[in-house]
């Protein structure tokens, strides 16, 4: 996981210069050899103009042969061109530019929103003739994810992007490198080990002890800051035995606090800030596309975030290492076989150097699942939160299901929360809303097709090496999918009627952690950590309240939302993503 000493910008650049220039250093050699071989002498002035317009030339000849291969073949498949969002700008520039500041400033989704209602469900737009799509029509994204699966990876292009970050790690890779990573991480993921609660209660008790403190002392809680340290002390010590006790460091306090405490700098909030800063800056390189790196000419954005996350890592990274010497050490001297069965005292980390000692693998790997098993979890019980605080009756009924199962002080177990069905509806029903991976995306490898938008008609041509973006967020709120209440906080969506009315027919309208072979890893280990802290929240608390005037004020949504249709006239709080969905600053409890 190392960083190119060049920024990334001028790589970008001086790759574009080498490739542009070619075709006119060839076109002035090729004229200037016939010149000079011939009687009559070209003058340089008119090489050197030949040169220079033998770019745009080669350019336009490139593009229109790359057109016409592309007609031939979506006409071959019986396919039409995906409907355009066209912009004013040559190259359509101003699109990239309007999306990027409208995912900055607007309420998340909101940007593309617009164009999938005048354009259908799925568009396409060309920006510098390369021509992404974007799409919330499950049917696509059930194709692209599941039946077409083969023919759709990350792609080079979110490989590139996120490689600094991520690494070749099961989040970033593709064929046999992610079924490498797939097959080492998916048995750590089984039931036996993601229903041992143990390790939930220690840090979620915690957790409600300084919850409580807080409280009793007449400050709010920032709930999204007390549920990254729940989730971050799980995590680390769930992968690799290495808890980092954010939560001993105590929760943050809101900036009216009197007086306001500046806290001092604490490795755990360190290595937490600099990875979410790390994806930020992975977000941002997919909405600027292939040209990315021009935002990032005069150095690497990741670089100093990665540097603390990985100051943190190589301590744990090696000391794993030296016990996979000790390992293979009793391996040789029993001569028995290497085993990749897991112990039950084993955490990720153990069972991954067994497979290998590349440090930048196991690097890579750690920080994936930590996105899957950690940074999904903290979003949804954030927003969780959230949720039980703007609608009281749902909040009510949750806590009266929770305390007539497992009462005001047990623990629950893996079967107590199976068998809450509310529970799950609530947290379906918050994944919906605000799912926890609200966009993504995948690379078709050869040209091929999508389903017609309507019945009987042509299927939608995808060019190969295209980009398809997919917001589960959107789909999650169409009307037309879920009801006319799509946009309204209702759990028993996922219990009553409605549920066999809309999703049974159609599970790809839901799908908070992807679908497909590439499912999350962490899908069910998120579930239950989720579950988990709901009830012993829930045990603890009888009633929720948001403290808007606790919060930083950029952190409040504008007043012009209220004029705006739909969830973002009734927000209290800034939705927000990078690989993950937050809240652009805590509401506090």
């Amino acid at each position: 996981m190392s960083s190119s000493v060049v920024p990334p910008g001028v790589a970008f650049v001086a790759n574009g210069l080498k490739a542009t220039l070619l075709p006119s250093i060839t076109t002035y050699g090729i004229l200037y050899v016939l010149s000079s071989t011939s009687n009559a002498q070209l003058p340089r002035t008119f090489l050197a103009t030949a040169a220079i317009c033998s770019i745009p030339l080669v350019s336009y000849i490139k593009r229109s042969w790359k057109l016409h291969q592309q007609q031939r073949e979506r006409e071959a498949l019986g396919a039409v061109s995906i409907p355009r969002w066209k912009g004013k700008w040559p190259g359509n520039f101003d699109l990239l530019l309007k999306i990027n500041e409208d995912f900055r400033t607007d309420y998340i989704g909101r940007p593309v929103r617009l164009y999938f209602d005048e354009l259908g469900n799925t568009w396409a737009m060309d920006i510098l003739g390369d021509g992404p799509v974007f799409t919330i029509e499950p049917e696509h994204i059930k194709q692209v994810l599941a039946t077409q699966f083969d023919n759709f990876e990350k792609g080079r292009e979110f490989r590139f992007a996120a490689g600094d970050v991520l690494g070749s790690g099961v989040f970033n890779s593709d064929g046999e490198m992610w079924k490498f990573h797939r097959s080492m991480t998916r048995p750590f993921f089984s039931r036996d080990r993601i229903s041992h609660f143990n390790l939930f209660e220690r840090h979620g008790d915690e957790l409600i002890k300084l919850m409580v403190q807080r409280f009793r002392s007449g400050l709010p809680v920032d709930a999204q800051d007390a549920y990254s340290r729940f989730t971050l002390d799980s995590a680390t010590e769930f992968l690799f035995g290495s808890c980092v006790h954010s939560l001993q460091s105590g929760l943050s306090y809101p900036i009216n606090a009197s007086p306001y405490t500046d806290r001092a700098s604490d490795p755990a909030e360190d290595f937490a800030r600099a990875f979410a800063e790390a994806q930020e800056s992975i977000a941002q390189r997919t909405r600027y596309g292939p040209l990315w790196p021009l935002w990032e000419m005069f150095g690497n954005k990741s670089t100093a975030s990665m540097e603390i996350v990985n100051k943190y890592l190589d301590p744990i990274l090696t000391s794993a290492l030296e016990n996979r010497k000790q390992f293979l050490a009793n391996v040789n001297t029993s001569g028995s076989e290497k085993s990749a069965e897991i112990d039950e005292d084993e955490t990720l980390l153990d069972h991954l150097v067994k497979f290998t000692d590349d440090k930048v693998v196991l690097k890579d790997e750690i920080l994936n699942i930590m996105i899957a098993g950690r940074d999904t979890t903290a979003s949804t019980l954030t927003f969780a939160t959230y949720l039980l605080a703007m609608y009281p009756e749902p909040a009510a009924r949750l806590r009266s299901e929770i305390l007539s199962k497992v009462g005001s002080t047990r623990c629950p177990t893996y079967d107590d929360i199976r068998e809450m069905k509310y529970l799950r509806a609530f947290v379906n029903e918050t994944l919906r809303l605000f799912p926890a991976v609200p966009f993504d995306t995948r690379r078709s490898k050869k040209g091929t097709t999508l389903a017609p938008a309507q019945p009987g008609g042509k299927p939608f041509y995808v060019p190969p090496e295209n980009e398809v973006t997919y917001s589960v967020l959107l789909m999650h709120r169409r009307t037309d999918l879920w009801g006319p209440d799509a946009m309204e906080f209702d759990p028993d969506r996922f219990l009553d009627e409605r549920l066999h009315k809309y999703l049974t027919p159609n599970p790809f309208i839901f799908v908070p952690f992807n679908a497909g072979p590439r499912i999350c890893l962490g899908q069910q280990f998120a579930y239950n950590e989720a579950s988990f802290m709901l009830v012993r929240l829930l045990q603890t608390f009888d009633r929720f309240e948001l403290d808007v005037s606790a919060q930083p004020p950029e952190s409040v949504p504008p007043a012009s939302w209220k004029n705006v249709p739909g969830r973002q006239s009734i927000e209290r709080c800034w939705p927000k993503s990078h690989l993950t969905m937050y809240a652009q600053v805590s509401s506090l409890l």
